[in-house]
């Protein structure tokens, strides 16, 4: 949860039902009077839930414009507002779709981080309120948030190569048909090939050519994820990263060296464990800095995401043997390190 710029207490007071994160899982055309882009848009509330809300990037504009009005400089009620990625009327529009939907996660993430009160704002609830028209509508495809996939051999050309041991599988106990194209239908006994665990209870797998999800129940795991290889999630020609150190008198730089090779995307409790073993400490917490300078607390799977690609618009080169980003370690109860003023 995004607590980074929060009092404990206020966060604790507020509903269940206010939105603490927003994804985007699409863009798609929404064909009427005018053809337009819609994005599919994923929010959690503080309570737990989750839903999809479909937005145009026009409903985006007209939201900052309204927060701008309540919240500028010219009156009591300031608020140092995330930025806005201006209209673009020349291009593509499924090209211009898709470049924004990394900076508009940022504009959710960094828009849902501010001071309670503006959560609590009208406009902003109902920009991320499920609607009627909202919630009987079904997403076409969730390609940003389902896990991404890759090819694998055959059994057949596993079999001639003598690799079939060696991939992470698992096999059907039960049939099980899948709901839409994202899951996968097998059948008892049938050998899975896994791709990528997605959560607690569901993994990602391949069958057939065929490549979806599916309830880890209904499978026995032969071999685990963690005991192969998985080559997409990993930079061939990394195998450290620079990490800083922020303590109360000085700073400290040092270079964490990964034998194994450093992944793509890390996953959060990974790195946070990687983390308390080489600093020997657990109250830490783990952060980057954005583009605008500012210290940004990584809380989750998504705000690893957001490091990863808001480093890839760093201007500096990389070193050989190192990862693009740089993490930057505080204590956890120093707020002292975000810039929290308007």
């Amino acid at each position: 949860m995004q607590r980074q710029l929060r009092e404990e207490s206020d966060y604790d007071q507020l509903p269940d039902d206010v939105p603490i994160s927003a994804h985007i899982a699409d863009a798609e055309h929404s064909k009427g009077f005018s053809s337009h882009i819609v994005y599919t848009i994923q929010v959690k509330q503080k309570g737990g839930g989750k839903y999809f809300i479909f937005r145009r990037y026009k409903q985006f504009h007209t939201l900052q414009a309204k927060l701008q009005e309540k919240f500028s400089l010219d009156n009591s009620h300031i608020c140092d507002l995330p930025p806005l990625p201006g209209k673009i009327f020349i291009g593509n529009r499924q090209e211009i779709a898709e470049k924004r939907i990394p900076v508009l996660n940022t504009y959710m993430k960094k828009l849902l981080a501010l001071p309670t009160r503006i959560l609590l704002d009208e406009d902003l609830r109902l920009f991320f309120h499920q609607t009627a028209e909202d919630a009987d509508r079904i997403p076409r495809s969730l390609r940003r948030l389902r896990p991404s996939t890759r090819k694998i051999k055959t059994q057949t050309e596993k079999e001639e190569v003598g690799e079939k041991s060696e991939a992470p599988q698992a096999e059907a106990l039960y049939d099980f048909t899948g709901n839409s194209d994202l899951e996968l239908t097998f059948k008892t006994g049938d050998i899975i090939y896994l791709l990528k665990r997605v959560n607690n209870d569901w993994l990602e797998g391949m069958l057939n050519s065929y490549t979806g999800i599916f309830p880890q129940c209904f499978v026995r795991i032969i071999k685990d994820l963690s005991e192969g290889t998985d080559s997409k999630r990993r930079l061939t020609d990394a195998h450290k990263f620079r990490c800083i150190y922020h303590d109360i008198q000085c700073s400290k730089i040092r270079d964490v060296t990964v034998k194994d090779g450093v992944p793509v995307q890390p996953d959060y409790t990974d790195l946070l464990s990687l983390m308390r073993a080489e600093f020997g400490n657990k109250a830490i917490a783990l952060n980057y800095r954005d583009l605008e300078g500012d210290m940004v607390r990584i809380v989750d799977d998504m705000d690893v995401e957001l490091m990863v690609l808001e480093a890839k618009d760093h201007s500096w080169i990389r070193k050989p043997d190192s990862a693009p980003w740089v993490l930057h370690v505080t204590r956890k109860d120093d707020l002292s390190v975000y810039n929290t003023n308007p």
